[in-house]
């Protein structure tokens, strides 16, 4: 949940009736398929050459239940895309520019969720940030993202006005947390927690804007750029940091063995299922396939975890 007191810029420059809270559904699909990827990672390798009768009839490996429940998700993103299809025609860009970066934020879900809390504040030399700075970094940029784009829309200015600010008033950046230690603070599961409340309320704030303010004028790193710019680095800047990440662990000798990697796969699926919808209105059919498909693949990998811990 995030703190609204923290975050007053952004609902004081946006508007109430334009936002998109989070659907129950989703916050439901989300906790299925977060329980079968912390299932997965109570596997070793071993376990996942068990025999696994899934529906009968025949036998398979343990390792094809964690498959199994990433094609479940693959074929409910299939489906969510047909039953919002009909929303197409007058669903505003701004959901579907912010889709990719929930997709995005599972990816980084699904490096972090097998990574003992001692990774946190390993140093990997060189200068290199340790997970714990890179992390806050990530969720400092994903709060202010939303700050300022809330505020650039505000100002109403058109691409190639002379009058376009240089940068946001210093009083919007001077609330910010600090990203080194405020943002960064806590366990993974916390980390975790505090990136899913910046991401979701940017997105539940700024997903509903009418397309004219998309094409707006704002600044990005003094560049002149457009509204749905700004919204469309959401997803590359977590990308940027996962992979920051990801090279992190590789300075500090870090090799996910393939219970890690499968969960990751598992909730990669998940994170393109939910961008279909995520930010949408007028979409729950299409919601309700993503849930159901986080539910049949929580019970794929109960079933298949059973089966492995069935004695020899």
């Amino acid at each position: 949940m995030t703190d609204q007191t923290v975050d007053a810029p952004l609902l004081e420059l946006t508007d109430d009736a334009l936002a998109r809270p989070l659907p129950s559904a989703l916050a439901t699909a989300r906790s299925d398929v977060v329980a079968a990827a912390r299932d997965l990672l109570t596997l070793n390798e071993a376990d996942l050459i068990r025999p696994w009768a899934w529906i009968g009839g025949s036998e398979e490996e343990v390792r094809y239940g964690a498959y199994r429940a990433a094609e479940a998700l693959e074929q409910a993103e299939i489906e969510a895309r047909l039953r919002a299809a009909g929303a197409d025609a007058t669903e505003r860009r701004a959901a579907r520019i912010i889709g990719p970066a929930t997709a995005a934020r599972w990816d980084l879900h699904g490096l972090l969720l097998s990574l003992e809390e001692s990774l946190l504040d390993a140093d990997p030399g060189g200068g290199e940030w340790s997970v714990r700075r890179t992390l806050g970094h990530t969720i400092n940029s994903q709060r202010t993202y939303g700050w300022t784009s809330a505020w650039w829309q505000t100002q109403g200015l058109a691409v190639g006005d002379p009058s376009l600010p240089p940068r946001p008033p210093e009083s919007l950046p001077a609330k910010e947390p600090d990203e080194a230690t405020t943002e960064a603070a806590g366990s993974f599961e916390d980390l975790r927690a505090r990136l899913d409340a910046t991401l979701d309320l940017s997105a539940e704030r700024l997903a509903g804007l009418p397309d004219e303010r998309l094409d707006l004028a704002a600044r990005w790193a003094g560049f002149p750029v457009t509204i749905g710019f700004r919204l469309g680095r959401w997803g590359s800047h977590i990308r940027e940091h996962t992979i920051q990440v990801e090279k992190t662990l590789v300075m500090l000798d870090q090799v996910p063995d393939e219970p890690a990697r499968l969960a990751r796969h598992l909730l990669g699926a998940y994170g393109r299922a939910e961008a279909v919808v995520f930010g949408r209105a007028g979409v729950d059919a299409a919601v309700d396939r993503v849930a159901a498909g986080a539910a049949e693949s929580r019970d794929a990998i109960r079933a298949a975890k059973a089966a492995a811990t069935v004695a020899v």
